[in-house]
């Protein structure tokens, strides 16, 4: 095998397993040849799996376009859809690390299975929330809203047990190119997910909606796109129940001897392993810097450029289809002969420089003294420049992610991948409850800050990621 991240078998210690895996982390060997299969046919497996989590991000694609709206309608501040928006990486942080040591014990498909039936019955709630406003007020349909919202960030967290059965069922000299697909399936997801929401938001649809629901189902809006998501996990649920078959995999014996299961515990103990504790950290640090794109992206490109939500959903759904085609394709063949390690740091570099490249796009015409390209008015150097500024933030996003993935999945045993995806997503959802409230403040002092702030944060990661390669 040519990958360079196959780690070392797993130990009966798991601190042993541990070292091992880190020390070895860039050095090929037997384990994907030698290891029997987990399940009878691995590419239909991860083809299921890949499937499930798709159709599930869809679904939670679908409420982006609405949720500000949403929020709205009730006349309150707009510092609740920030608060709602941080509501659910709040509880994804403290439910993934339980999913993924749950899914350890008692199997993946089951953990699964009851989270996507759980945030079924959440998106259903969520849709009920305008009902519960004109009927008990705006703080019962604000309640409604948080209490939805925050459960289904909590079933948020099953991507720790997707990406643990991802580990489970392919070799480790192959990981890297599987957990890519998982990453393309939520840029997929959220390429479809938005514009399907759109279209069940628009008038005509709701009219016919309203005609054909009974008087007890509301057709809004806002409840329309909220049950379809609803649909799209249940549907998700029988994909599952139907096709997924648990992998046979080495199954913790029990906690050992001061271990801690608690979310808290397992965090503790993450930042006290030396080969956890620097994922965990880099987890963190990138969804924080990533969180200025998230939340300031389309002011930026609104008070920079101009351009109103139907263009900014066009430049969303081209970051989409580059996400999708970089952590589906172009990872997947890199790490076949470049160190994780090194995708890692090279991608922050990137990454940081498409940051710091985003608030300088609608500078351009100034420096080229408004030279014009001759084609549709549309057309600017500007534009030319943010699609580029866009598409090395896609690459280095890909980058980082599926090869910090790559990394915990080595640095954990296996009977341990779900405790250790657990943990780092969790990681993950706590700088994305951190980030936008932060780079939202940002923003109103200096336009630029947010995305300057993040590619700052991101020269840490790099070198020290740079470092362990070298």
């Amino acid at each position: 095998m040519t990958h360079p991240e196959a780690g070392a078998a797993p130990t009966a210690d798991p601190d042993a397993a541990a070292v091992s895996d880190a020390d070895t982390a860039d050095a090929p060997d037997g384990d994907g040849a030698d290891r029997p299969p987990a399940v009878a046919n691995p590419r239909r497996a991860l083809a299921v799996v890949i499937g499930v989590v798709f159709i599930d991000l869809v679904g939670f694609g679908i409420v982006i376009p609405i949720l500000p709206f949403y929020v709205r309608s009730f006349g309150v501040s707009d510092a609740f859809i920030g608060l709602l928006a941080a509501s659910y990486s709040l509880a994804q942080f403290v439910a993934a690390p339980t999913l993924g040591r749950l899914s350890d014990r008692i199997g993946r498909r089951p953990v699964l299975l009851a989270s996507l039936a759980a945030a079924g019955v959440a998106w259903v709630t969520f849709g009920y929330a305008g009902s519960a406003g004109a009927r008990f007020g705006p703080v019962a349909a604000l309640a409604v809203l948080f209490a939805s919202r925050t459960l289904t960030g909590a079933m948020g967290g099953n991507i720790a047990a997707a990406q643990a059965y991802v580990a489970d069922i392919t070799p480790r000299d192959r990981r890297a190119g599987a957990l890519g697909l998982v990453g393309a399936s939520f840029a997929l997801g959220f390429v479809f997910g938005p514009a399907i929401g759109g279209l069940l938001a628009a008038d005509a649809v709701v009219a016919r909606a309203d005609a054909l629901f009974p008087a007890f189902v509301p057709a809004t809006p806002y409840s329309l796109p909220s049950f379809a998501a609803a649909g799209m996990s249940l549907l998700a649920v029988a994909v599952g129940f139907l096709l997924l078959e648990e992998p046979a995999r080495t199954r913790p014996a029990g906690d050992a001897p001061g271990a801690r299961t608690t979310a808290i515990g397992q965090f503790r103990d993450a930042l006290a392993s030396a080969s956890l504790r620097p994922l965990t950290v880099a987890y963190f640090v990138v969804a924080v810097a990533f969180a200025g794109v998230q939340v300031m992206f389309i002011p930026y490109v609104a008070d920079a450029f101009g351009y109103d939500a139907t263009a900014a959903a066009f430049l969303l759904t081209y970051v989409g289809v580059l996400g999708a085609v970089n952590q589906g394709v172009v990872v997947g063949r890199l790490s076949r002969v470049v160190p994780s390690r090194t995708l890692v740091a090279a991608g922050s570099v990137v990454l940081a420089g498409a940051l710091a490249a985003i608030p300088a796009t609608g500078l351009v015409d100034r420096v080229a003294g408004g030279v014009a390209l001759g084609g549709p008015g549309w057309l600017t150097l500007p534009l030319l420049a943010l699609l580029a500024a866009l598409a090395a933030l896609s690459l280095g996003n890909a980058l980082v992610n599926v090869s910090l993935a790559t990394l915990v999945s080595a640095s954990a045993d296996d009977a341990d991948q779900g405790a250790a995806f657990g943990v780092t997503q969790g990681a993950s959802s706590l700088g994305r409850t951190v980030g936008p409230p932060l780079m939202a403040v940002l923003y109103t002092v200096a336009v630029a800050s947010p995305f300057l702030i993040g590619a700052l944060l991101l020269a840490p990661v790099a070198l020290a990621f740079g470092r362990r390669a070298g």
